[in-house]
């Protein structure tokens, strides 16, 4: 048994106190944990690791907290941070239990918001979006169901090419052709999806344009 000789506000984290065994210092804790302890008290070394493993989870939590405070992360990204804060494993996946259990963490409805925000702001195929959750450590079965139920290709793929349009406009067919096959490539769309919209863009653009202008037998790529 050791004795609590005192407990001491930490300077540069006020939310966390130094514990002082038989006038020495023993260890760090975070004050909800050290809660229940006073001056004077004895405690088991049993006690003592309970008790830095409980603060080690506190720890843990207001980490987890604080890096899913700045957006949406998936259940991979947080464990990533928490690794790098070199918490322990066992620590790590009992902090990632707790926030599912809250509701602050949920891989369907993160991949959901991913694509969504996708579908909205920068429009890509599928299989840029498939990359892309999966290197946010989401598994195929997260993966295919998002995509399957918030991605039509042709649709994406058109609105995105209306956006780009206004800044290739003014171009001459060919340019504008190259232009845009170029831009809706490097956005993952496929040669079967980017041929039938370069010509609805370019009329959508050119209501009044000269047909003689195009030569409908050319490879459109």
């Amino acid at each position: 048994m050791r004795k609590i000789t005192a407990i001491e506000g930490q300077q540069k984290n006020p939310n966390r106190v130094n514990i002082y065994l038989d006038d020495q210092f023993a260890f760090g804790l975070s004050r909800i944990v050290a809660a229940w302890l006073s001056v004077g008290q004895t405690i088991a070394d049993e006690k003592i690791a309970a008790l830095q493993f409980e603060d080690s989870r506190e720890v843990a939590m207001l980490k987890a907290l604080r890096f899913l405070g700045y957006r949406a992360r998936s259940m991979q990204e947080v464990r990533t941070n928490l690794q790098k804060h070199e918490i322990p494993d066992p620590v790590i996946e009992a902090t990632l239990t707790r926030l599912q259990e809250n509701g602050l963490l949920n891989d369907q409805e993160f991949a959901q918001a991913w694509v969504e925000n996708r579908n909205t702001f920068r429009p890509r195929s599928r299989r840029v979006l498939a990359m892309e959750l999966r290197r946010k450590g989401l598994d195929d079965e997260i993966v295919q169901d998002v995509l399957d139920e918030n991605v039509d290709e042709n649709i994406l793929a058109l609105e995105a090419a209306h956006k780009y349009a206004r800044k290739v406009q003014g171009l001459e067919w060919q340019d504008f052709r190259q232009k845009m096959t170029g831009f809706l490539g490097r956005r993952g769309f496929s040669y079967g999806v980017i041929v039938p919209i370069l010509r609805q863009v370019w009329d959508d653009f050119h209501p009044n344009g000269d047909p003689s202008n195009i030569d409908n037998n050319e490879e459109v790529i």
